[in-house]
């Protein structure tokens, strides 16, 4: 079976905690959504947390502060939780500076499939259909990875800075 971009659900809540597991413990879960404050261990916390995720998509609802509205969707196949990835739909001065348009991470186990490559590719497609003409992306200098999975998707290093979040390259992709 191919994988799938799903909303978040509670219905994977079992493989998403599987997935968290194999990142060790206090590892940040790039384009998660997942704030200090979420309760992601209970049944009832992380069904708020997955519905509070979806919510961040509607553009009625004013986002909270600091954030802007996301489009989060999970790298699914055959039910199995196996990444995720968020699109911003515009930049705040945190985001311009270190954060971008988009964040992902795919979970140890799926690594190495093209799994990023194959979701940030259809994430852009959904950039461009929200009206977005580019995007910025930002990786670590030492995430070659992932340097690379933009770069496949049409990135183009604009630089490498020091944010906030430590030195970040930055690349741009036009949609």
């Amino acid at each position: 079976m191919s994988p799938i971009l799903l909303a978040p659900t509670a219905d994977l809540r079992a493989s998403w905690l599987q997935a968290r597991e194999e990142e060790g413990p206090g590892v940040h879960l790039h384009g998660a959504g997942l704030r200090e404050h979420d309760d992601v261990n209970t049944p009832a916390g992380f069904t708020a947390w997955t519905a509070r995720l979806r919510s961040c998509a509607d553009t009625s609802v004013p986002p909270a502060p600091g954030w802007v509205h996301s489009t989060y969707r999970w790298v699914v196949e055959n039910d199995t939780y196996l990444g995720t990835i968020d699109l911003r739909h515009e930049l705040n001065d945190f985001l311009l500076e270190a954060g971008g348009h988009i964040g992902y991470s795919i979970r140890p186990s799926a690594r190495r499939r093209g799994l990023a490559t194959w979701a940030l590719a259809r994430t852009l497609e959904r950039a461009h259909a929200m009206g977005l003409d580019r995007v910025l992306l930002t990786c670590d200098p030492d995430n070659t990875a992932s340097a690379a999975t933009i770069e496949r998707n049409g990135g183009r290093l604009e630089d490498t800075r020091d944010t906030v979040l430590g030195p970040k390259r930055r690349y741009w992709i036009t949609l």
